[in-house]
């Protein structure tokens, strides 16, 4: 089942500005909602269309990253089964 996508209201929180060793702050309403703490691993990348940063929080990636296996894995299985009933 799809989520429906949330609009731009509810994802911008703010802007931020580089400083001149290329850091940014976080806005602390932005590090309450994703649960960002002092410490905190976060990966970055850049984003597909280019022009902005995407950081995402290592635990939460690991998280859907394991949760994305399980489902190959149930996929991949339940594919096996379907060819192993086909062959019997």
């Amino acid at each position: 089942m799809m989520m429906p996508k949330p609009g731009l209201a509810e994802i911008f929180i703010g802007s931020v500005t580089v400083g001149e060793r290329g850091q940014v702050v976080i806005p602390a309403e932005a590090r309450e909602r994703c649960g960002i703490d002092p410490g905190d691993k976060l990966l970055s990348f850049v984003h597909p269309a280019g022009g902005g940063v995407i950081f995402l929080k290592l635990d939460a990636l690991a998280a859907v990253s394991e949760e994305l296996r399980q489902i190959m894995e149930a996929l991949s299985l339940g594919g096996a089964e379907a060819a192993a009933e086909e062959e019997g």
